[in-house]
């Protein structure tokens, strides 16, 4: 996942506002072939603990539980592309389309069952992705802990 920390985020897909948050995080998932139900869970629990707000102090201490804030989840299948070789990307290590579906579907669950207000992208769709990065703060976060 490709956690941002945003002042606030929106999806259009064919014209339309699909999501929008204020204040909060903008995460793109991407699903590879290797994960599964507690890859989603780990990933949920990840974004919605991490403590990237700041405090009174100015410190990143707080979540985005603790903020009170959302969060704007969006497919994307892309970050398993593999530019090492050629030109053109591989996408060989990205999950097939109903088990990446069913993962994110099972992460906008999780983070919902922990009190999040969540909106979403459109899974599969065309979209664009408007945001407004706070700091810039942008973390990558991997269950399998490759990075």
């Amino acid at each position: 996942a490709v956690v941002q920390k945003v002042t606030r985020a929106s999806v259009v897909v064919e014209n339309q506002t699909v999501g929008s948050i204020g204040q909060g995080l903008l995460v793109y998932l991407g699903v590879t072939q290797d994960d599964d139900d507690r890859d989603a869970t780990w990933i949920a629990e990840k974004i919605a603990l991490l403590r990237i707000f700041p405090d009174d102090q100015g410190k990143m201490n707080r979540s985005v539980q603790d903020i009170a804030g959302a969060v704007l989840l969006v497919s994307q299948f892309t970050l398993y592309g593999d530019c090492r070789k050629g030109r053109r990307p591989g996408f060989d290590q990205a999950a097939r389309l109903d088990i990446a579906e069913t993962l994110y579907r099972q992460t906008i669950a999780t983070l919902e069952s922990l009190g999040l207000p969540v909106q979403t992208g459109r899974f599969g769709a065309h979209m664009e992705v408007h945001s407004l990065n706070d700091g810039p703060v942008t973390f990558l976060l991997d269950s399998h802990k490759q990075f």
